[in-house]
């Protein structure tokens, strides 16, 4: 089973992994798997430079200013370097060994079809938060905070694109919503695996709500959709009540 971790820059993807890190999950992560093959591939460092210029690298290493800038000049380059780059990380990511991989732009440069994965989980956070992240983080003037941003799918699309959302907003309880969303994905795929029973949990309408999207999207995918997004709510609600699990 592979599950993939997205979201938009300042999100707080890092944090949810941190987290999983400490329920023994290890998360790939794409963008540090990405920094070290552009700096030890001497494969992707002569497609980068081919492409880029000869000032993509210097005595030290790959010029990150110099990259970043060719990639806001245009999509066009972007999707260049994406094409270099991504197919490198693709197959690292496979010859690791891990189920869990962390991208921020897992729809946007397609790399949703680099790797099969069951489930797509979403981080997400208020506008204002991210820039504040992004910012403090990486020194840089909100205008360029926000440049980074636009490049990058809407967020609305990508938690539509996906089978479960974390609200990362500095007030929703993180722990408590990637351990919900753990018992959801481990229950579907291992029979021992339990959900936990009404009386240990404040709130059972929230498997509720992400089993049916689970529900919900598998169908999309497999074009069985009925399209009665109210009805199939109701009858997966039902199928849970009988197993013991009632929403309030």
């Amino acid at each position: 089973m592979k599950i993939a971790i997205t979201g938009g820059i300042g999100t707080g993807k890092s944090y949810v992994c941190c987290i999983l890190e400490k329920h023994g999950i290890t998360v790939y992560d794409c963008d540090k798997a990405a920094k070290r093959l552009m700096a030890n591939s001497a494969q992707i460092k002569k497609a980068l430079t081919a492409l880029v210029g000869e000032d993509a690298y210097d005595e030290h290493g790959l010029c990150k200013s110099v990259l970043a800038t060719f990639i806001l000049k245009s999509e066009g380059n972007a999707n260049a370097v994406d094409n270099i780059v991504h197919p490198a990380v693709a197959e690292d990511f496979k010859e690791s060994g891990l189920d869990w991989i962390e991208s921020a732009i897992f729809f946007d440069s397609g790399f949703n079809k680099r790797v099969n994965v069951d489930y797509v989980i979403c981080v997400t956070a208020p506008l204002e938060i991210r820039i504040q992240r992004i910012v403090k983080r990486d020194n840089i003037t909100v205008e360029k905070a926000m440049e980074w941003i636009n490049t990058q799918l809407p967020s609305e699309e990508v938690m539509r694109k996906s089978d479960f959302i974390i609200h990362n907003d500095g007030k929703s309880d993180i722990n408590e919503q990637i351990e919900k969303i753990i018992d959801i994905i481990y229950s579907k795929f291992n029979p021992g695996f339990k959900l936990r029973q009404q009386n240990n949990v404040t709130d059972n309408s929230f498997y509720i709500r992400q089993t049916w999207i689970i529900q919900v999207n598998q169908q999309r995918k497999n074009g069985t959709y009925s399209g009665n997004p109210r009805r199939e709510k109701e009858e997966n609600a039902s199928i849970l009540e009988r197993q013991g699990y009632k929403s309030r």
